[in-house]
């Protein structure tokens, strides 16, 4: 008896490779009579059908660690808004520079205060040139 049809069948139902479908004997009758997918579905419940394990060695299964978002967005956003702000303030502070409003030594501090994000914004920035003059 040629059931090459209901192991096809059985392999596209299971999502399976033929070679690990297993028709039981005394079941060929009904196995014969199946025609649909439920059909089979139904032979594997009551036990007439049965799938093989996959042969071979297993993958090792690696325990799932809670991942911290995608920090690399965030990093570079963070890194973004650090550049906005540092050459604003590096403009204006040249701006000032170039006016003879302040010298070259009162830059260079701001400079490094600019880069240690001592200011939050450009108001920040210049109440805090208003209080030095």
């Amino acid at each position: 008896m040629n059931l090459s049809k209901k192991k096809a069948l059985a392999k596209r139902t299971f999502e399976v490779g033929e070679e690990r479908i297993v028709f039981i004997g005394s079941r060929l009758e009904d196995i014969k009579d199946a025609i649909t997918k439920q059909d089979m579905r139904d032979l594997r419940a009551d036990g007439a059908i049965i799938i093989k394990e996959v042969k071979g060695r297993k993958k090792v299964v690696r325990k799932r660690k809670r991942s911290q978002g995608n920090v690399k967005i965030r990093v570079n956003k963070r890194k973004r808004n650090y550049i906005i702000l540092t050459r604003k303030f590096r403009k204006h502070v040249a701006g000032k520079v170039t006016n003879g409003l302040l010298s070259k030594d009162e830059a260079k501090d701001l400079r490094k205060k600019i880069r240690n994000k001592a200011f939050r914004s450009l108001v920040h920035l210049k109440e805090h040139l208003g209080d030095k003059k």
